[in-house]
């Protein structure tokens, strides 16, 4: 038997057969339910209420009984017995307006070649796609060359271009073309990274459009997506969008996406999710940038390993077994139509390459736009995450790890986690003496969540406070009901549920805060374990580069407070912000550069942690606030016994 689905607020109908799970229905009608275990049932973040109809299962002791007699189900227990009304609550809907929202001033890292003009100067402001506009000779009974021929023998005599190549499609166009623009066209060709390396005519159009060339810039993230449009003529930004991964409805990290990926038709569906959205990026920035798509003549793009061969429909499933190797580190150029990106055919890919299985493109993208390889100061690179990825080096030499930090930074693994979006709780303060909260949220809505930079600033709150210890456990003895005991786990009331948007008081329960802990703990300890394999300390560091749009957010001292970045003085801490957006733009607008990308792919060593027998020692004394060995934080244990004085 079949039964119909029909998700609210969305109005979205779906037919499913009799005992399909509730949220393979959602997945099926593209609705997105929070599930950060991967449908596993463990998190509780799949709540939603049958309004109509009845289900099979879905009762768990994530649910309170409160909840159960309203008639909330988790969606990743519940199998579809008959037709059913299914309303998704607040917390699962999907709000990209932060996406596109600069972090305020901060101390922001300098970007390599940020003033297009300095590319200029130093001669490097060469495209990897080009366009050139020829007046060719018409062709006569004395001069009767091949039309190919006219056209490479023009560019080497007229223009110093050598080692062309054309390709038989584009051969069969060639005559129509040449004569439609009267013998003046203009003819787009694709650099090769390698100075020896072929020169390819990849289009023809009539007439002068040597203005009209465009790029996009792609940065792949496992929670969101972003793109850029780019002028190759002035090389200015023209329009960019960011957009959530819809693969979150499958897997909040890397591992349940390559869990998925092994079933079935799992890989087929998440490469589609992710060209889908990368499209729609596409047609809102060509749009808004007013520029045709036959326009866009390169599109770059860079990602985390298991993100990339997602992209190219590669089988992820050996990144995770041991020895962890992912299909390939480098991809050759190729046409973008080829993977189904809504782009003419003769739009060339460019895939940024990666070291190893979890650092991937992206990394190697942030290394670029820093900068960082052409420093000889001794930096610390930091991309937080789900998949939390580190450097330490400079212009000699380079050493890089990634850490599985697990998706708390993202609201995953939290009670009332939630993403950056309106409603969730991004700031707060407590009063030392009665203990009641101040909280701001994202656009000052009524709460509904916490953010991961929420979930930082209050774990160091509490901490300053003395409401928690350094292992995340609520002081029982406090004077305040905020602090209680539900189903047998203590929690703190950040906001009661009247002035909540989901009718529950929203808490930061100890699971929240060991989850939290594990977190940092993985990155911290990640860190240290990099520098003692090279024999460095913390101290000898002289730079801190964050990078990625959490770390945009992070409260710096709250950071260090926690334990999740080293006691560093705030000076040397620098913004990259969305360092893979930035390398992306980088390698669309110079050539020159790209080749600088394989040099700093070789110069990196990669460190397997669970291969490097000190991580888990670290990883062990990380797991207090801020850690084990106060040491390591002398100003934040001076000012913890200060205020608790």
């Amino acid at each position: 038997m079949t039964y119909s689905v029909r998700f609210l607020p969305y109005n979205v109908s779906v037919k499913v057969d009799d005992n399909t799970s509730l949220i393979r229905a959602a997945m099926d009608a593209g609705v997105h339910i929070n599930a950060s275990c991967g449908g596993e049932g463990v998190c509780g973040k799949c709540r939603v209420l049958i309004e109509k109809g009845n289900v099979e299962g879905g009762v768990s002791e994530k649910l309170s009984v409160e909840d159960r007699e309203k008639g909330y189900r988790l969606a990743c227990l519940s199998e579809v017995n008959s037709d059913l009304v299914v309303r998704i609550p607040v917390e699962s809907e999907i709000d990209t307006s932060r996406l596109n929202v600069q972090a305020g001033s901060r101390h922001t890292a300098q970007v390599l070649y940020a003033d297009i003009d300095e590319l200029r100067q130093d001669g490097l402001f060469i495209p990897p796609v080009e366009k050139i506009y020829l007046e060719l000779p018409p062709a006569t009974a004395e001069d009767n060359q091949s039309d190919v021929t006219r056209i490479i023998n023009h560019l080497c005599f007229k223009h110093d271009e050598h080692h062309l190549t054309m390709g038989l499609d584009l051969i069969r166009k060639t005559p129509e073309i040449i004569r439609q623009g009267e013998f003046k066209i203009t003819v787009t060709i694709v650099r090769p990274v390698r100075k020896d390396g072929k020169n390819e005519i990849v289009n023809i159009e009539p007439f002068d459009t040597s203005d009209r060339n465009f790029a996009i810039a792609v940065d792949i993230g496992t929670t969101t997506v972003y793109g850029q449009a780019l002028d190759l003529h002035t090389g200015k930004v023209l329009s960019e969008h960011g957009e959530f991964n819809p693969q979150i409805s499958y897997g909040e990290d890397v591992i349940s996406r390559i869990m998925f990926a092994e079933k079935g038709d799992g890989l087929e569906i998440l490469h589609q999710k992710i060209i889908e959205i990368i499209n729609k990026i596409i047609d809102r920035i060509v749009k808004k940038a007013g520029i045709g798509q036959h326009e866009v003549t390169t599109i770059t793009l860079a990602g985390n390993t298991t993100m990339t061969q997602l992209l190219l429909k590669i089988n992820p499933s050996y990144i995770r077994r041991d020895p962890y190797v992912p299909a390939s580190s480098v991809y050759p150029p190729f046409h973008s139509s080829q993977i189904g990106i809504d782009l003419a055919d003769h739009t060339i890919a460019l895939i940024y390459p990666g070291v190893s299985s979890y650092v991937g493109g992206d990394i190697i993208a942030g290394i670029m736009a820093s900068g960082m390889y052409r420093s000889s100061e001794l930096t610390l690179y930091m991309d937080i995450g789900t998949n939390a990825e580190i450097v330490i080096g400079h212009k000699d030499w380079m050493v890089c790890t990634a850490a599985s930090a697990g998706p708390a930074f993202e609201g995953g693994g939290v009670k009332f986690g939630m993403r950056a979006t309106k409603g969730a709780i991004e700031d707060f303060s407590i009063n030392p003496l009665t203990y009641e909260p101040m909280i701001i949220t994202v656009e000052n809505k009524k709460a509904k969540g916490i953010c991961g930079s929420g979930m930082i600033t209050i774990a160091a709150k509490l901490l300053e406070t003395g409401v928690i210890d350094s292992r995340g456990k609520f002081n029982q003895s406090l004077d305040t009901p905020r602090i209680r005991k539900t189903d047998d786990i203590w929690e703190y009331v950040l906001v009661y549920k009247e002035n909540t948007q989901i009718d529950r008081d929203i808490t930061i329960t100890e699971p929240d805060l060991d989850n939290l802990i594990r977190a940092k703990g993985a990155m911290y300890s990640a860190a240290l374990t990099l520098l003692e394999e090279i024999g460095m300390k913390i101290s000898d560091i002289e730079r801190v580069i964050l990078a990625g749009g959490f770390g945009s957010y992070v409260e710096l001292q709250s950071a260090i407070t926690i334990g999740l970045l080293p006691e560093i003085d705030p000076s040397k801490v620098t913004y990259l912000g969305n360092g893979s957006l930035l390398g992306c733009k980088i390698n669309s607008l110079t050539n020159a550069l790209r080749r600088d990308v394989a040099k700093v792919v070789n110069m990196m060593t990669n460190f397997e942690l669970a291969a490097t027998h000190s991580y888990m020692d670290h990883y062990m004394g990380a797991l207090f606030l801020p850690h084990t060995q106060l040491d390591y934080f002398p100003k934040v244990k001076a000012r913890l016994e200060k205020l608790r004085k």
